[in-house]
């Protein structure tokens, strides 16, 4: 090829290229921040408040806040601050996943979603952090590493719930099973400081491509406030994309109501065995079912009184 042809062909690989970026900016619909409230006046402002910082070096967004029918003044809150964001009503707690599925309608299908928990306060530079890993292709959800309040970090990276990660947690506890590498909870700090694909992580912050979005679907509304991240998590590596962990990127999660909360965690072990039983067969949901049954009953003895409605949930579920 002479040194002409070489040239032109260059300058048609370039023009390519740019017309590409061209596309790539003009269809790009920024970042739509997703906030599902329900009587969350104590804990909202706090998570407006960072989202300044947090967001710094993203361009285009917009900030949708979800209300489940709160009685406290989430919405008055959420009108009054200067994040001016844009409120759905939904008239009743209709659960997280369908609170999400209502926000992400209204925005453009080119827009990646930042999905967050009222109680996050996202550390400065975090959202960017997110947004520029699901830059990559192979990308569909990106998450931050999780701080608890003193800010030490929370173990909020998780294996898939299986017969084996249910009985080490029922049989050592869910702390040791955790540090022998046996349970859900992944506790390894290399794995918390090196970064890389995981298979879920806790929803209290999800950074959802818009390419994964389009693949997906809608999350799965049957899952009310547990387990629906799990469900979702699992359908974006079933279409091949990864879940990645960034521990660069950094948010504070209060979290940890359902561990008081009696109601809570009986909701919580009803959708692990249905989330189990919809991926496995009835010997398999039987043995899952059993090991919360045995590990939540010994507990019960001793422990608060969301063991004992754990241990009552798995019980009165239809296997």
């Amino acid at each position: 090829m002479d040194a002409h042809r070489r040239a032109q062909t260059f300058g048609e690989a370039v023009q390519t290229r740019d017309a590409s970026l061209v596309t790539r900016a003009e269809s790009y619909s920024g970042i739509s921040i997703i906030i599902v409230t329900y009587n969350s006046a104590s804990v909202l402002p706090g998570l407006l408040d960072s989202l300044p910082a947090g967001l710094e070096g993203i361009k285009q967004f917009e900030t949708i806040v979800v209300d489940n029918n709160s009685i406290d003044s989430s919405v008055d809150i959420a009108l009054a601050h200067s994040i001016r964001p844009k409120i759905i009503r939904m008239g009743r707690n209709t659960g997280y996943a369908a609170a999400i599925n209502a926000a992400a309608a209204t925005v453009r299908p080119n827009a990646d979603l930042l999905i967050l928990n009222p109680d996050v306060r996202l550390l400065p530079g975090s959202a960017n952090l997110l947004v520029d890993r699901l830059t990559e292709s192979s990308v569909g959800v990106a998450v931050p590493r999780i701080l608890t309040e003193d800010g030490t970090t929370f173990w909020s990276l998780r294996r898939e719930p299986s017969l084996m990660t249910a009985w080490a947690e029922a049989v050592l506890g869910g702390t040791f099973a955790a540090r022998i590498g046996a349970g859900e909870v992944i506790s390894d700090p290399a794995i918390y400081d090196q970064g890389g694909p995981i298979e879920w992580a806790t929803g209290a912050i999800l950074a959802v491509a818009a390419r994964a979005r389009d693949a997906v679907g809608d999350w799965d509304e049957s899952f009310f406030l547990y387990m629906e991240e799990v469900e979702y998590l699992r359908r974006v590596r079933e279409c091949g994309f990864s879940v990645a962990y960034v521990p660069q990127a950094k948010a504070v999660h209060i979290g940890g109501e359902y561990k008081e909360n009696p109601r809570l965690s009986a909701l919580l072990s009803a959708n692990r065995i249905r989330y189990h039983r919809r991926y496995h067969g009835p010997l398999s949901t039987a043995m899952f079912r059993l090991s919360i049954i045995v590990g939540e009953g010994i507990r019960a003895v001793y422990g608060p009184p969301g063991h004992r409605a754990s241990m009552r949930a798995a019980l009165r579920l239809d296997a």
